[in-house]
């Protein structure tokens, strides 16, 4: 029995050994197949990179450029000649067996590509052609230029070169021609000039969007080619203004031209073109320094101006102070777009010496009464076309409005003062004497009261007739007139106000000719006849 065990025991160790033996070579079979399946996949790959298919070269053979399987086997040739390429860098000996194939194969893609994007350029010359159509054409096939870029890099420099030739002079003749037959055209500067860089921002922009797409450039790469298209073009437009504005003297045009250039920038950034930025700086830079020659010419010119060269005067508007209100009532609304302090500098000055002038001409007149007529009609004149176009905020507006508010103010004290000026000084004398105490001065003045009192009620209706029709003569402005005429019934209300608070007070309350005193309402009602209605 014993014997019988250890048998048994031994058969099992020996079991055991082999299942372990078995076990391990499990283990490795295991790892063969893996690494053989590995190589397989590997391999596999490989081969099918290397590997090229009849209907690759049948495509690219055979097949016309614009047909989808010409452009699918393109792109597949060229992932196979990368693939090829990356192999060899291995030292992978396959690659000799097929890399004559696609060589044959890449020189074919060339050639037909070359002749399709060369004939595609060619026809941007013929005349009367509209570029942007084989453009959109050429952009369907960009593929054919990063090919090109990736495969064979003189033909894609050929190409990219006959490109810069060919637009670069279809732009120049073009925008020549168009300049020449545009400034024939009887329009005012600014809009053959709107015209002008109008359809040069709008060619720009697509053109430049095209050769970012096609020929896979941006940044600086993108201006270089941008400008190598373009700068001939560019070079001429600034030529032709800069010559125009050697001999323009409208400060209007090129003060538009100038806020046509910032809002024509501003159109470029928002379509993410940068390439004209230069240009855009190289325009203001000729047009501000001519605008500012301009403004100061006029500044010179109102400063230099002598008013008794001028004829004869009127105290009607001057034509000078005219012009400059309509000069700077446009050069104000175009500024209040986008405010410039260069220029609200210059126009200040300017208006500087427009008042200077205005007082210049007044002081030409003998009596104040004329001077003060004259200086209002200006100002009322130039305030009323600034009004029309400028903000009631403006710095020009308020200006004149305080101008006028004041020399009308004294225009009504000085129409006043023939009729009521024996009235107008004794109210300011008794208020005078009442404000230092010194009422009882007023006792010795009956007889002077007497006279103020009578005196007005004589006269008063025909004095208030006289002013208002010398007022109606005076004033070109029939609103500004009336407005003068309102103001002067007004202080006479309040004139004669205060003169009846005098009267009260006790030293002149027992005043006989108190009973001659017109009834204040009663005057009130009376003046407002003269009041105008519209």
């Amino acid at each position: 029995m014993e014997q019988m065990l250890g048998a048994f025991q031994s058969d099992l160790s020996s079991i055991s050994s082999e299942i372990r033996t078995l076990q391990e070579q499990s283990g490795a079979m295991n790892i063969r197949l893996r690494n053989r399946q590995a190589v397989r996949g590997k391999l596999g790959e490989l081969v099918d990179g290397l590997v090229v298919p009849s209907a690759l070269v049948t495509a690219i053979l055979e097949a016309p450029v614009t047909e989808p399987r010409f452009l699918e086997q393109l792109q597949e040739l060229d992932a196979k000649a990368a693939a090829v390429r990356e192999q060899e860098a291995r030292g992978t000996a396959a690659c000799a067996d097929v890399r004559g194939v696609l060589d044959r194969l890449r020189v074919k893609a060339v050639t037909k590509i070359r002749e399709f994007i060369l004939q595609k350029i060619y026809s941007f010359r013929k005349p009367m052609t509209n570029y942007q159509i084989p453009q959109t054409a050429l952009l369907k096939y960009r593929f054919f230029y990063q090919f090109l870029l990736g495969n064979e890099r003189a033909t894609a420099k050929e190409i990219r070169d006959e490109y810069v030739e060919t637009l670069s002079k279809i732009y120049l003749s073009y925008y020549r021609s168009y300049l020449g037959r545009l400034m024939k055209v009887q329009y005012p500067f600014e809009a053959l000039f709107r015209s002008q860089h109008y359809a040069l921002l709008d060619n720009s922009c697509r053109e430049y969007l095209f050769i970012c797409e096609f020929f896979m450039v941006s940044g600086p790469a993108a201006h270089d080619l941008f400008h190598a298209v373009m700068g001939r073009t560019l070079s001429m437009t600034l030529k032709h203004l800069e010559s125009y504005l050697a001999d323009c003297y409208d400060a209007i045009a090129v003060f538009l031209c100038i806020h046509i250039v910032l809002r024509f920038r501003n159109i470029a950034a928002k379509r993410d073109v940068p390439a004209l930025d230069r240009y855009w700086e190289q325009v203001l830079a000729l047009l501000w320094p001519r605008f500012e020659l301009i403004l100061e010419m006029n500044v010179q010119s109102v400063r230099s101006t002598d008013p008794q060269r001028l004829g004869g005067l009127d105290t009607r508007p001057h034509y000078i102070t005219r012009r400059y209100a309509e000069f700077s009532s446009a050069l104000v609304s175009i500024n209040q777009t986008i405010p410039n302090e260069r220029t609200m500098q210059l126009l200040g000055q300017l208006q500087v010496e427009v008042e200077n002038f205005v007082l210049r001409v007044a002081a030409e007149f003998s009596s104040r009464k004329e001077q003060l007529v004259f200086l209002i009609n200006n100002y009322d004149m130039m305030l009323g076309v600034l009004m029309e176009r400028a903000a009631d905020d403006s710095k020009e507006v308020e200006s004149f409005q305080q101008l006028l508010n004041a020399r009308t103010q004294e225009f009504i004290e000085e129409l006043l003062s023939p009729p009521f000026g024996g009235l107008v000084a004794f109210v300011k004398e008794a208020e005078a004497l009442i404000e230092r105490g010194q009422a009882e001065r007023l006792r010795g003045e009956e007889a002077r009261v007497t006279q103020l009192i009578r005196g007005f009620g004589s006269s008063w209706k025909s004095s208030v007739e006289s002013l208002s029709q010398d007022v109606m003569r005076s004033f070109t402005n029939f609103r500004n007139g009336t407005s003068i005429i309102q103001g002067a019934l007004t202080q006479l209300i309040q004139l004669y106000h205060r003169f009846h608070r005098v009267l009260s007070q006790p030293q002149l309350r027992a005043l006989p000719a108190r009973a001659e005193l017109i009834n204040i309402h009663h005057l009130m009602v009376e003046l407002k006849k003269h009041k105008p209605n519209f």
